[in-house]
């Protein structure tokens, strides 16, 4: 008797698990979603003036103001083709506010070079991102090289002396090197496929297991 109860416990453990992790996709579903419309009603706007605007995720801005290339940041990351490379992201001082500027991808050959230095910064066309937190997964930054895998904000105060908007900005036009990097509502999101099999899982479990205790109870 002692083992059919712990057996119980058990498959009971089991469904409540898969039943969490399914509510829990529920919940990221609806995120999802509400990011992905965030992010469709931003990209119908036109630009607005940063410095006249209130700050928000996605917030397409026109601006003007003074690039560092100096402490040019060259972040590993792949382009829309999956060919590995960095994206250029430089310091920029807009109206006395220190901001990051992702001016887009280059291939390895091309860091420190002249050409992707070609910039128009009084003629700022770009998307506002919220800095995203950093992979623990991730490589650590390598400072002297300036190879770069995540924006850590301590490594980048180290790096440029400086501290920096929560939000960067991602250069939009029609730039061939650095190639800007397009915002679009293209997310993976497969999270209700992810909380159906959660919930599948657990509906099958407590079927075997209410077939099981009418076999042998």
């Amino acid at each position: 008797m002692k083992h059919k109860f712990l057996f119980s416990v058990f498959i009971i453990f089991f469904i409540l698990v898969f039943v969490a992790l399914g509510s829990w996709q529920i919940v990221r579903l609806s995120w999802k979603n509400n990011l992905i419309l965030e992010i469709e009603n931003s990209l119908k706007n036109p630009p607005v003036e940063l410095t006249n605007s209130n700050l928000e995720n996605y917030l397409k801005i026109k601006t003007s103001g003074s690039i560092d290339l100096e402490k040019q940041i060259y972040l590993y990351n792949l382009n829309d083709t999956g060919t590995p490379g960095f994206e250029v992201i430089n310091p920029i001082l807009i109206n006395d506010t220190n901001y990051l500027i992702n001016r887009g991808w280059i291939p390895f050959e091309k860091k420190n070079s002249q050409e992707i230095n070609v910039f128009d910064e009084n003629d700022i066309i770009g998307t506002l991102k919220l800095q995203e937190r950093k992979n623990i997964f991730k490589p650590e930054n390598d400072l002297e090289e300036n190879y770069w895998f995540s924006l850590n904000r301590e490594d980048i105060l180290k790096f440029t002396g400086k501290e920096f908007s929560k939000y960067i900005i991602y250069l939009n036009g029609n730039y061939q090197i650095p190639k800007p990097k397009k915002i679009t509502t293209n997310i993976s999101n497969n999270h209700q496929k992810y909380a159906l099999t959660w919930f599948s899982l657990a509906i099958s479990i407590l079927l075997l297991y209410l077939y099981f205790r009418k076999k042998n109870y």
